[in-house]
Protein backbone atom coordinates (compact mmCIF):
# COMPACT_ATOMS: atom_id res chain seq x y z
CA UNK A 1 0.00 0.00 0.00
CA UNK A 2 2.69 2.78 0.79
CA UNK A 3 4.51 1.93 -2.41
CA UNK A 4 0.77 2.37 -4.11
CA UNK A 5 0.55 5.20 -2.26
CA UNK A 6 3.47 7.02 -3.22
CA UNK A 7 2.94 6.27 -7.04
CA UNK A 8 -0.62 8.08 -6.48
CA UNK A 9 1.60 11.30 -5.01
CA UNK A 10 3.52 11.21 -7.47
CA UNK A 11 1.12 11.64 -9.75
CA UNK A 12 -0.77 14.16 -8.17
CA UNK A 13 2.29 16.56 -7.92
CA UNK A 14 2.84 15.72 -11.51
CA UNK A 15 5.62 14.19 -11.53
CA UNK A 16 6.31 11.57 -14.45
CA UNK A 17 5.41 8.51 -13.66
CA UNK A 18 8.12 5.93 -15.75
CA UNK A 19 8.68 2.37 -16.46
CA UNK A 20 11.01 2.45 -13.31
CA UNK A 21 8.12 3.80 -10.84
CA UNK A 22 5.69 1.51 -12.36
CA UNK A 23 7.97 -1.60 -11.97
CA UNK A 24 8.42 -0.52 -8.29
CA UNK A 25 4.87 -0.44 -7.78
CA UNK A 26 4.00 -3.63 -9.51
CA UNK A 27 7.00 -5.06 -8.17
CA UNK A 28 5.58 -4.33 -4.40
CA UNK A 29 2.19 -5.30 -5.36
CA UNK A 30 3.75 -8.89 -6.35
CA UNK A 31 5.60 -8.85 -2.79
CA UNK A 32 1.86 -8.33 -1.03
CA UNK A 33 -0.07 -10.82 -3.01
CA UNK A 34 -2.03 -8.25 -4.63
CA UNK A 35 -1.62 -9.69 -8.60
CA UNK A 36 -4.71 -8.15 -9.56
CA UNK A 37 -3.48 -4.35 -8.43
CA UNK A 38 -0.35 -5.16 -10.72
CA UNK A 39 -2.16 -5.89 -13.07
CA UNK A 40 -3.81 -2.94 -12.97
CA UNK A 41 -0.68 -0.84 -13.21
CA UNK A 42 0.34 -3.21 -16.07
CA UNK A 43 -2.68 -1.46 -17.75
CA UNK A 44 -1.94 1.80 -16.60
CA UNK A 45 1.35 1.72 -17.89
CA UNK A 46 -0.22 0.96 -21.08
CA UNK A 47 -2.74 3.53 -21.26
CA UNK A 48 -0.03 6.17 -20.43
CA UNK A 49 2.03 5.03 -22.73
CA UNK A 50 5.04 4.08 -20.51
CA UNK A 51 7.00 1.28 -22.08
CA UNK A 52 5.98 -2.22 -20.61
CA UNK A 53 9.44 -4.28 -21.01
CA UNK A 54 10.79 -7.72 -19.91
CA UNK A 55 11.28 -6.22 -16.45
CA UNK A 56 8.39 -5.11 -15.55
CA UNK A 57 5.82 -7.98 -16.91
CA UNK A 58 8.23 -9.84 -14.87
CA UNK A 59 7.08 -8.46 -11.93
CA UNK A 60 3.43 -8.93 -13.29
CA UNK A 61 4.00 -12.55 -13.89
CA UNK A 62 5.73 -13.32 -10.86
CA UNK A 63 2.61 -11.40 -9.14
CA UNK A 64 0.35 -13.68 -10.75
CA UNK A 65 2.10 -16.85 -9.80
CA UNK A 66 2.20 -15.95 -6.00
CA UNK A 67 -1.51 -15.08 -6.01
CA UNK A 68 -1.95 -18.59 -7.63
CA UNK A 69 -3.54 -17.49 -10.62
CA UNK A 70 -1.60 -19.27 -13.83
CA UNK A 71 -3.87 -17.96 -16.72
CA UNK A 72 -3.26 -14.14 -15.69
CA UNK A 73 0.41 -15.19 -15.78
CA UNK A 74 -0.14 -17.23 -19.19
CA UNK A 75 -1.82 -13.87 -20.34
CA UNK A 76 1.01 -11.95 -19.44
CA UNK A 77 3.28 -14.49 -21.24
CA UNK A 78 0.81 -13.89 -24.71
CA UNK A 79 0.91 -10.35 -24.38
CA UNK A 80 4.49 -10.07 -24.63
CA UNK A 81 4.94 -12.49 -27.21
CA UNK A 82 2.46 -10.45 -28.88
CA UNK A 83 4.71 -7.17 -28.36
CA UNK A 84 7.69 -8.34 -28.70
CA UNK A 85 8.91 -8.14 -25.37
CA UNK A 86 11.76 -10.33 -24.74
CA UNK A 87 10.89 -13.51 -22.50
CA UNK A 88 13.47 -15.00 -20.08
CA UNK A 89 14.34 -17.12 -18.02
CA UNK A 90 12.98 -15.16 -15.16
CA UNK A 91 9.53 -15.08 -17.71
CA UNK A 92 9.53 -18.69 -18.25
CA UNK A 93 10.18 -19.59 -14.49
CA UNK A 94 7.40 -16.89 -13.14
CA UNK A 95 5.04 -18.38 -15.87
CA UNK A 96 6.10 -22.82 -15.38
CA UNK A 97 5.76 -22.10 -11.46
CA UNK A 98 2.18 -20.46 -12.06
CA UNK A 99 0.90 -23.57 -13.26
CA UNK A 100 2.79 -25.77 -11.02
CA UNK A 101 0.73 -24.24 -8.22
CA UNK A 102 -2.54 -24.57 -10.13
CA UNK A 103 -2.14 -28.00 -11.36
CA UNK A 104 -1.44 -27.21 -14.85
CA UNK A 105 1.46 -29.83 -15.44
CA UNK A 106 1.06 -30.29 -19.34
CA UNK A 107 0.69 -26.57 -19.69
CA UNK A 108 4.45 -26.29 -17.46
CA UNK A 109 5.75 -29.01 -19.96
CA UNK A 110 4.85 -26.55 -22.94
CA UNK A 111 6.08 -23.22 -21.36
CA UNK A 112 9.71 -25.59 -20.58
CA UNK A 113 9.22 -26.68 -24.14
CA UNK A 114 8.74 -23.30 -25.75
CA UNK A 115 11.86 -21.95 -23.65
CA UNK A 116 14.14 -24.71 -25.77
CA UNK A 117 12.11 -23.99 -29.11
CA UNK A 118 13.31 -19.85 -28.56
CA UNK A 119 16.52 -21.14 -27.52
CA UNK A 120 16.19 -19.33 -23.62
CA UNK A 121 18.58 -20.90 -20.87
CA UNK A 122 17.03 -23.59 -19.16
CA UNK A 123 18.34 -23.81 -16.00
CA UNK A 124 18.46 -25.66 -12.40
CA UNK A 125 15.85 -23.56 -10.93
CA UNK A 126 12.93 -23.65 -14.04
CA UNK A 127 13.60 -27.62 -14.60
CA UNK A 128 12.88 -27.89 -10.84
CA UNK A 129 9.61 -25.50 -10.87
CA UNK A 130 8.36 -28.28 -14.14
CA UNK A 131 9.06 -31.13 -11.68
CA UNK A 132 7.16 -29.60 -9.02
CA UNK A 133 4.06 -29.16 -11.52
CA UNK A 134 4.52 -32.81 -12.49
CA UNK A 135 4.83 -33.53 -9.01
CA UNK A 136 1.27 -31.49 -8.30
CA UNK A 137 -0.45 -33.35 -10.73
CA UNK A 138 0.64 -36.44 -9.65
CA UNK A 139 2.52 -37.43 -13.24
CA UNK A 140 5.72 -38.97 -12.02
CA UNK A 141 6.94 -40.18 -15.53
CA UNK A 142 6.89 -36.83 -16.69
CA UNK A 143 8.40 -35.41 -13.85
CA UNK A 144 11.43 -37.98 -14.05
CA UNK A 145 11.75 -37.28 -17.84
CA UNK A 146 13.27 -33.82 -16.60
CA UNK A 147 15.88 -35.06 -14.65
Amino acid sequence: ANALGLLADMARARVELNTITYYAGVNACGKGCQWATALGLLADMALARVELNTITYNAGVSACEKGGRWANALGLLADMARARVELNTITYYAGVNACGKGCQWATALGLLADMALARVELNTITYNAGVSACEKGGRWANALGLL
